[in-house]
């Protein structure tokens, strides 16, 4: 893909994402803008289905909306709450540290920068990346396992993992595409471009990628 071709192809992906159902991420912050929110359903949605993700924030939420509420609440009724996400026994601790480090670091205030994101418990830069765009509308990439595939199948970027990809991306990708390339290449990558046999011949950007590593498709 050169350079030049992203442009007509967000256009496109703007129009097709339409049809897909929207990430759950997405879908939280459309229910609230509380970065709080946002934080504890991106730690919810590693691993977990969308779906399992927004029911699974839903009950969580209606127990506790803030981190000194969630601190009150036993670890087990957490982990029994959030169950059946992936590795709930595990992000149940992770939720708990991450509301006490607020309280105690930060006033109780989900911090607006990556480099302090990342400090938490489970929170990686995927995560970070999320809660500053779309909890505070900050500038930022947020690169999951579909940007990272995707973006190297189109020949956009030549990287091994994803903090490669994030990396590169700042360089290459025009700013004004940063807080939304995630939304639209989450429900892509999902629906269209999967991981094998992607559906190359109902694309409607097929012509402008390079098909890197694509051995079969549909």
């Amino acid at each position: 893909m050169r350079n030049a071709d992203i442009h007509p192809v967000i256009r496109i992906l703007r129009r097709e994402v339409r049809q897909w159902q929207e990430p759950v991420v997405g879908a939280v912050a459309k229910e609230s803008c509380d970065p709080f929110r946002i934080l504890i359903a991106c730690v919810l949605s590693l691993r977990t289905k969308d779906q399992t993700t927004a029911e699974a924030s839903r009950r969580l939420f209606a127990l506790a909306e803030n981190p000194a509420a969630m601190l009150r609440l036993p670890l087990p009724r957490i982990a029994r709450t959030i169950y059946p996400v992936g590795f709930y026994r595990t992000k149940a601790k992770h939720i708990q540290a991450i509301c006490r480090r607020l309280l105690t670091e930060f006033e109780g205030r989900v911090p607006d920068s990556i480099e302090a994101l990342v400090t938490l418990p489970g929170v990686g830069r995927k995560t970070a990346n999320l809660v500053v765009t779309v909890g505070y509308g900050k500038p930022g990439i947020c690169v999951d396992t579909h940007v990272h595939r995707i973006t190297n199948r189109w020949g956009y970027v030549s990287t091994k993992t994803p903090e490669q990809t994030e990396e590169t991306l700042r360089r290459k990708l025009p700013p004004r595409y940063w807080i939304t390339f995630n939304d639209l290449l989450v429900p892509y990558g999902q629906n269209l471009c999967q991981p094998v046999s992607p559906f190359c011949s109902r694309c409607k950007i097929e012509r402008y990628c390079d098909r890197v590593g694509v051995t079969k498709s549909r």
